[in-house]
C-alpha cells in the first residue's frame, strides 16, 4: 500500500511541476517577448493545429505550429491574422495572445498539490 501512496504523491508532483512550468513560461514570453502579428496557415496533413507564420524583429520569417488548438475564443482559421508573443532567444516558443489557458495550468497545479497531499496522508496512515 505504501507503493500506492508514493505513486499518488509522485504523480501529483509531476502535475504540479507541469502546471507551474506552463504558468511561468506563458508569463515569461508575454512579458519579455516581442509581440507581432502572425498569419494563420492551414494545418499540415494529419495535424489538428494550424501553422503560424510571422517575421521576427531581426527580419527572420518563422513558421511554427500553433501552441493552442482553434476554438471560439481564438478563431485560428487559415488566412486570419493573430497577435503572438515570441521568445526573442527562441522564436519557436510562442504564445497566442488571447489564447492563453491559465486555468488549465492552474488546474494542474491544484490537482497536483491535492494528489501530493493525498499521497502524504496515505503514507502516514499506512505506516
Amino acid at each position: 500500500m505504501i507503493v500506492l501512496a508514493a505513486s499518488t504523491a509522485i504523480g501529483g508532483l509531476i502535475a504540479l511541476i507541469a502546471g507551474a512550468y506552463g504558468v511561468r513560461r506563458t508569463r515569461r514570453i508575454q512579458t519579455a517577448g516581442n509581440v507581432v502579428d502572425a498569419l494563420v496557415k492551414p494545418p499540415q496533413p494529419g495535424a489538428e493545429r494550424p501553422l503560424l507564420q510571422f517575421e521576427t524583429v531581426d527580419g527572420r520569417v518563422v513558421e511554427v505550429v500553433s501552441p493552442v488548438p482553434p476554438s471560439k475564443r481564438t478563431p485560428l482559421t487559415a488566412g486570419a491574422v493573430v497577435s503572438v508573443a515570441y521568445d526573442v532567444e527562441d522564436p519557436r516558443e510562442t504564445v497566442v495572445l488571447g489564447g492563453e489557458r491559465p486555468g488549465v495550468d492552474r488546474g494542474f497545479m491544484i490537482a497536483g498539490a491535492a494528489l501530493v497531499l493525498v499521497g502524504m496522508v496515505l503514507a502516514v496512515a499506512l505506516s
